[in-house]
């Protein structure tokens, strides 16, 4: 019966945000839109505490929105490879999902290592469509949702590097580490702490590829809750 429930809530929620927010289903790519789905229909599953934090980001974008200006979204963790990369990735996927215009995702680090091998397999699992552009240590990727969707590019970086906005952007601090070691993240106009815990730490166990995925729909859920709020 709460199976059932669950079900009706998120069939009746998707025909709401479909029918009220011109959602562009046809846009997505059939995988990742069936992993949407699942996603949203998770929502009921997200703490309390959890979603007055996301609220917090949506209230910042909903501002940007009524301005008309644009929401650049900074997603910061200490090595920027995995959870940092699947904020930035799963935020623009949100926006475009709910038709939230003129939001621009980003990610970086205190430092910068590499976008995560693992992380990426658990984004393909999910639908997106990647391909790496060359053999670098540090390489870039071409991450692609949707046909008629603009292809993002993601490869590890500093958060203030050149190709990240440098005032005026939101921080979402995803890793503990970053929040706590970087108390200042300059040129950022709202700072929000919405740490996840790190996959890496079943990196080669049994357990890798359930945890990067579980890490990856937790991320997806939160963001596409997240822009389920703004408001313009």
């Amino acid at each position: 019966m709460r199976s059932f429930k669950k079900n009706f809530i998120a069939i009746i929620f998707f025909c709401i945000t479909t029918l009220c927010m011109g959602v562009p289903r046809n846009n997505f790519h059939p995988d990742i839109l069936a992993y949407i789905e699942n996603a949203v229909a998770g929502f009921d599953q997200i703490p309390a505490e959890r979603k007055e934090k996301l609220k917090e980001i949506a209230e910042f974008v909903s501002s940007k929105v009524r301005l008309g200006e644009r929401a650049d979204l900074t997603y910061i963790c200490t090595h920027n490879s995995r959870r940092s990369h699947m904020g930035q990735l799963w935020a623009k996927v949100a926006a475009d999902y709910f038709s939230v215009d003129s939001v621009q995702t980003f990610s970086g680090g205190t430092e910068s290592t590499a976008f995560n091998p693992r992380a990426v397999a658990a984004m393909r699992r999910a639908g997106f469509k990647i391909q790496r552009q060359d053999e670098a240590k540090n390489p870039v990727y071409d991450i692609s949702y949707g046909a008629e969707l603009p292809v993002q590019q993601a490869w590890s970086k500093k958060y203030d590097d050149a190709a990240n906005p440098s005032r005026g952007f939101a921080a979402v601090m995803t890793c503990s580490h970053a929040d706590a070691n970087c108390p200042i993240v300059f040129g950022a106009a709202e700072r929000i702490s919405i740490p996840y815990e790190d996959p890496k730490e079943a990196d080669n166990t049994a357990y890798e590829t359930q945890r990067y995925d579980e890490r990856c729909l937790q991320i997806a859920t939160e963001m596409l809750y997240c822009f389920s709020l703004v408001k313009s």
